[in-house]
């Protein structure tokens, strides 16, 4: 149902969505603690608290994907659905430092806003985007995925400094400025959509490509544990192990200015990959792109001079843009007939599993175990490496089998 001529304003706008909500999920994160301490809750609640956000996401996000398949076919429209969602999510987001200046009396109201805003949240994730699957020409989807990735990657980079510029801030403030935008921003949603429906309708219909092939629910399956394999890899590399590879060569207040270098890799890379992904297809891009991560990792483990780390943690960073970016177009493949909320869902939710399973392992004090410590070196490399090949053989015996039955 895809047509032609899809703008690339449309691509700029999601990464805007993208951009605010990471943001806001940042601040959120670091004001976290003190929100807590304010309404009595222990130190160790806090860990408790991120960890079920996530897994929070991790089922929401997939139920809204589904959701959004649904009402899409019902109702035409999901636009209006997405921002009240969002009024509700940035209403509960704003209360949160009002309520948690009332002290322990209002623990309980703390703990049930934030529940809402993490449910709420999750129409922010999957429904907007898997309206370029559903609408957008299929030539400009890897290319328009780039861009939403972008606001990402953004997010990623700008959150030492946005750490630093919160420090001694009022959270009130950051909170009302984070919620308005965001209301303001996801209001356009109507507006996008209407504009992809309008092109829909108005082009010429496209001929329907061919399915990766296999079954949906193989296909599913594959993709879902290939996403959450390669998440895990990323977050132990990036969140774990990157730190303790730079403090060997710089001071722990170097920190913020160095670890962006694996976001300038991300943004930067997703762009060329786009063009293999328009021809390949996303599942052997990201088996490429799983297999030169991998190296890229190695690389930095084994790096003995900070400069060679740096282009090491460059290379990692553009690897984990081309997965995220291809992996969009794959799930636009396996779902496109009606399925992209599904599919779109399925990735986010392998996104947000992976985060809490790192999280849930900072909290339980793994990194201070010696084999934890040794094993976390070769994990990264291990699942980008071994997800990698997975990709790369599926698709090989896929593209052989469709040769077959043509």
């Amino acid at each position: 149902m895809a047509r032609a001529g899809t703008p690339h304003w449309i691509g700029v706008y999601l990464a805007l969505v993208q951009l605010l909500f990471t943001l806001g999920w940042t601040a959120y994160a670091f004001y976290l603690p003190r929100l807590a301490a304010q309404v009595g809750l222990p130190a160790s609640a806090v860990a408790i608290i991120l960890i079920l956000d996530q897994l929070i996401f991790t089922v929401c996000d997939f139920a809204t994907g589904i959701a959004a398949d649904k009402v899409s076919r019902t109702l035409g429209r999901i636009g209006y659905l997405v921002v009240l969602a969002t009024i509700i999510s940035c209403a509960a987001f704003l209360a949160m430092p009002y309520v948690a200046a009332g002290g322990a009396s209002t623990q309980g109201v703390f703990l049930a806003v934030t529940l809402v805003w993490a449910i709420t949240s999750s129409a922010l994730r999957a429904p907007p985007i898997m309206l370029l699957g559903k609408y957008a020409a299929r030539p400009a989807i890897p290319y328009l995925s780039s861009l939403v990735m972008v606001g990402y990657g953004l997010a990623g980079a700008a959150a030492p400094y946005l750490g630093l510029l919160l420090r001694d801030q009022d959270p009130r403030l950051p909170f009302a400025i984070s919620s308005a935008m965001l209301v303001l921003t996801t209001i356009g949603l109507v507006s996008v959509e209407r504009a992809l429906a309008r092109r829909s309708q108005q082009a010429p219909a496209e001929a329907a490509p061919a399915p990766p092939a296999g079954s949906m629910a193989w296909m599913t399956a594959i993709f879902g544990l290939a996403i959450l394999t390669l998440a895990l890899g990323y977050q132990m590399h990036f969140s774990i192990n990157s730190p303790q590879l730079f403090l060997r060569f710089v001071e722990r207040s170097d920190l913020e200015r160095l670890t962006p270098i694996f976001w300038v890799g991300f943004n930067v890379a997703m762009f060329p990959a786009s063009l293999l992904t328009k021809r390949w297809g996303g599942l052997t891009v990201m088996g490429i792109a799983g297999l030169i991560g991998a190296a890229a990792v190695l690389a930095a483990d084994l790096a003995q001079q900070l400069g060679f780390l740096l282009v090491a943690q460059l290379a990692a960073g553009a690897s984990w843009g081309c997965i995220l970016m291809s992996a969009f177009t794959a799930a636009f493949a396996i779902g496109q007939d009606g399925a992209q909320g599904k599919m779109t869902g399925l990735l986010f939710s392998a996104l947000a599993l992976a985060t809490a399973a790192r999280l849930a392992a900072v909290a339980g004090g793994l990194q201070a175990d010696a084999t934890f410590a040794a094993a976390t070196q070769w994990i990264p490399t291990l699942c980008w490496a071994g997800t990698g090949v997975m990709l790369l053989y599926y698709s090989v015996a896929f593209t052989r089998r469709r040769l077959a039955a043509t």
